[in-house]
């Protein structure tokens, strides 16, 4: 089978969070005598490129409205992230340091889609499936269906995967010139809400949409920023599918982040190790318990209650834990974090940005990681934590709820309900309190350690997906 997964992120060429784990490691465990699966993402200014060797495998002009650019087709040369790596080079919209966040970003994306299937079609053989994911190539499976120009493209099957419902590429009809030309009898596809909505029109013209998690699934179909009803009309295309996390690249016993290598078997005496070097980065003391957060600093993650849960927390305990933030995102959130850091140094600590080291060196030293989230589609983070022997957090709610059992239930980790300062503050303290009970502390890491989230069986259910679309397809 011939598998194109197409999206804005991949690990580790550009990383803005889950989207790109999940692009970096599914289409490497597809990968395999039975199919050739190749990733295609923009072409940006990032260490990865500057730092690899790639051919020009194609070139060609797209037209975008009224506007050409010429677009270059870059393959990886070594195979080294174990899948055929592609990048859609347009100078005068890619060629910079970031992913998203441009004036231009309509314009940067949806020239992005054209210039792959322009590509697609002068295939000789054409792809199986593509496996579009998010809005950034929502209009992939619409313009494949209904655009003459693509009329070679029509028998490719298309699934989209929903990674976070919240972003949905809107645009208003003045730019609908932007795209090729096609039967406007068919418009009706592209609008939700007035306006040319990308994920809406995927969602409408693709073969089969995948969501991260079952949970998740279930909430947009009452909660999704005005999908709601769309989602309702097609849950007989729908499935949820869990994320799972790449077990090459995160792996305590070989992680070549680590400070000091661990399995079950030395977990205690491997953590502390950890977390020894870390206390020591930020001035704080590594006999007490550490609390930590890792992620985009934004309301939807819950971020915008830690200024308010830091001291709670830190005032309640007389400052004998210790909360470190790693993230980025709402400026207001981090000043309200940074304005913290004076009245509780040496129990706080605050690292502005993201940084894959730390990261991993925060997930292997921390006791418990805090996921708060208002919206959590999957979440990666906890599985993260889970394989470091670290214990969740978490508030029940999208892929949390289908990967974290609270210990009272002989679970994974500690539970919340709510989205509140109250109930996270209440669940650090049920942590606080755990904490000197070794015994159960001990069984509760191993149960997370011993947890398969691996890549391995969920790739398998993908590819039965596709091949449950192609059939569907070829009997029409």
């Amino acid at each position: 089978m011939e598998i194109l997964h197409v999206g804005a992120e991949c690990y580790p060429i550009a990383k803005v969070g889950g989207l790109a784990d999940v692009i970096g490691a599914l289409p490497k465990y597809q990968n395999n005598t039975e199919n050739n699966v190749n990733v295609i993402i923009p072409c940006y200014q990032t260490a990865f490129r500057l730092e690899n060797d790639f051919d020009c495998v194609h070139s060609g002009k797209l037209k975008l409205g009224n506007f050409n650019f010429p677009y270059s087709v870059l393959k990886e040369t070594s195979n080294k992230l174990g899948f055929n790596l592609y990048l859609i080079e347009i100078p005068e919209l890619f060629d910079r340091p970031d992913i998203y966040n441009y004036r231009d970003d309509i314009e940067r994306f949806l020239s992005f889609q054209i210039a792959i299937l322009d590509w697609i079609s002068e295939w000789i053989t054409m792809p199986d499936i593509i496996h579009c994911h998010d809005h950034h190539t929502g209009l992939i499976p619409f313009m494949k269906k209904y655009c003459p120009k693509y009329e070679k493209l029509k028998n490719i099957s298309t699934l989209i995967t929903i990674h976070n419902g919240l972003y949905q590429g809107i645009f208003t009809f003045n730019k609908l010139y932007y795209l090729p030309e096609f039967d406007l009898i068919n418009i009706k596809e592209l609008e939700w809400g007035n306006c040319i909505n990308s994920l809406a029109a995927a969602i409408k013209s693709a073969d089969k949409i995948t969501t991260v998690s079952p949970s998740y699934l279930n909430e947009i179909n009452y909660s999704d920023n005005g999908l709601e009803t769309l989602f309702q009309r097609v849950r007989d295309k729908s499935k949820g599918i869990l994320n799972g996390i790449d077990t090459d690249i995160w792996d305590p016993r070989k992680d070549p982040m680590l400070e000091s290598n661990y399995s079950i078997s030395n977990i205690n005496e491997g953590k502390q190790k950890n977390k020894e070097q870390l206390c020591s980065l930020f001035n704080m003391d590594p006999t007490k318990p550490l609390f930590s957060f890792i992620g985009r600093l934004y309301n939807e993650k819950g971020a915008d209650l830690l200024p308010k849960v830091v001291p709670s927390v830190l005032t309640t305990y007389k400052n004998e834990i210790n909360f470190l933030i790693l993230g980025y995102g709402d400026v207001r959130i981090e000043n309200e974090l940074k304005q913290l850091l004076d009245e509780y140094k040496g129990n706080y600590h605050l690292h502005i940005g993201y940084n894959e080291e730390l990261a991993h060196k925060t997930y292997a030293g921390s006791d418990f990681i805090l996921i708060p989230s208002r919206i959590e589609p999957c979440g990666l983070n906890q599985m993260y934590a889970m394989r470091y022997g670290t214990i969740p957090i978490v508030r029940r709610t999208g892929g949390l709820k289908d990967t974290i059992i609270d210990f009272e239930d002989n679970g994974n980790g500690i539970c919340h309900d709510q989205a509140t300062v109250e109930d996270i503050c209440d669940a650090i303290q049920r942590a606080v309190n755990l904490y000197s009970n070794k015994d159960i502390i001990d069984q509760i890491k191993i149960k997370g350690m011993n947890t398969d989230h691996s890549w391995e069986h969920i790739s398998q259910e993908y590819i039965e997906l596709y091949n449950l679309i192609i059939a569907k397809r070829h009997e029409n």
